[in-house]
């Protein structure tokens, strides 16, 4: 079971305890306290937009993040759970190593993008979402584009560059998905999305936990992406401390007033009991996302992904955190030169939140070595 978590590909690593996990940027010098007060998205990215297009079920709404104005574009692709957000520190990295453009989108259900079907986040679906948003964006003649994406990020990815809906795709890169472990993995999901707290106190509060946790190792990355994870509420908290949904008090005193009927002591006694219940609402926060609701996709986003991945004909980059995670496919093509695969350790599944730079760096050196852009003026690499 244990070994699973680790291999958990829909989601970040699983909480291991209590404490701080190897290699996390957590630590810090004696007497040094720790800051979760949340970043802004414009500290890292120039602009934030909402761009529309057009579906059946009417008009859908899909979130991007861009930076720059030359150069290929960096279509960057987030996990499960996750939102365009997770890309913010490696953006303002890769920015300063080669000339690039970036987009990065919120995919459908996830972020602040707003779809009518909120339902539907199938492979084909959020793959055509990914054609169309670039549509949009650039019309019948889009430039040369990379996609880059994360876990079920890099799956989409994948069935995007298979379906062709992407015909300026220059090149590939998935990070830390591999089929096989993928596929292990979820059979230890629901038992790791139980496990997470339902609501935090505040954003700082969750903030902290992702790095605590060992969700996200990095802390600038966490103070910038977790605010893409979850989302404030509120709710209706009583005198006796208990913390309940609007439902739940409604059922409570339909229950009540039931009971006084019964009892035949009629209205005042039921304002005598709701003038003894202190009654306010407090603001929580809670995941934007119920992952546990979108268990029958699973299988869709990872099965025969490794086939998928060696058929695409454009220049290929497999970045993992360990080499363990690579299935008998991908071990076979690796051997036959089908695509570069890089190693990341001590990192855990957020790589490119947890070792921004090193993704960079792996990205970039894919891309100058293809020819797709270069390096800029000063950089050394």
């Amino acid at each position: 079971m244990e070994k699973q978590l680790h291999l958990n590909l829909l989601t970040s690593r699983p909480p291991m305890g209590g404490g701080l996990q190897s290699g996390s940027k957590m630590r810090m010098g004696p007497g040094r306290k720790k800051d979760f007060t949340p970043l802004c998205w414009s500290q890292y990215f120039e602009t934030m937009e909402d761009v529309e297009v057009e579906t059946e079920n009417g008009k859908d709404q899909f979130r991007i993040y861009c930076s720059g104005s030359h150069g290929p574009v960096l279509l960057l692709l987030h996990g499960g759970g996750h939102s365009a957000l997770s890309w913010a520190v490696f953006t303002s990295v890769i920015f300063s190593r080669i000339t690039c453009r970036v987009v990065a989108m919120d995919l459908r259900s996830h972020g602040d993008t707003k779809v009518k079907d909120d339902d539907d986040i199938s492979a084909d679906t959020m793959a055509k979402d990914i054609g169309k948003v670039v549509e949009a964006l650039y019309g019948e003649n889009p430039p040369p584009i990379m996609v880059v994406g994360h876990s079920m990020g890099g799956a989409i990815g994948v069935h995007t560059a298979a379906a062709n809906h992407l015909p300026s795709l220059l090149g590939l890169c998935v990070i830390d998905v591999v089929e096989g472990t993928a596929m292990d993995a979820l059979n230890s999901m629901q038992n790791f999305l139980r496990s997470r707290p339902k609501t935090f106190k505040s954003l700082e509060n969750a903030i902290e936990w992702s790095v605590k946790s060992g969700q996200i190792r990095n802390i600038e990355s966490a103070r910038v992406s977790m605010g893409g994870q979850v989302m404030k509420m509120e709710e209706t908290v009583i005198s006796t401390g208990v913390s309940t949904s609007i439902e739940g008090i409604i059922e409570e005193e339909e229950e009540e007033e039931e009971e006084e009927e019964r009892e035949g002591e009629g209205s005042n006694n039921k304002r005598l009991k709701e003038d003894d219940k202190e009654v306010k609402k407090e603001s929580v926060f809670t995941w934007r996302v119920d992952l546990s609701k979108t268990e029958k996709y699973w299988d869709g986003w990872f099965r025969g992904l490794s086939a998928l991945f060696l058929s695409c004909s454009v220049p290929k980059l497999l970045l993992l955190a360990g080499v363990d995670r690579l299935d008998k496919d991908l071990t076979i093509g690796q051997m036959q030169g089908k695509f570069q695969m890089q190693v990341l350790p001590q990192c855990g599944h957020a790589v490119h939140e947890d070792v921004p730079e090193k993704v960079a760096d792996a990205i970039a050196s894919f891309m100058v070595r293809h020819k797709f852009t270069e390096f800029k003026e000063g950089y050394l690499c």
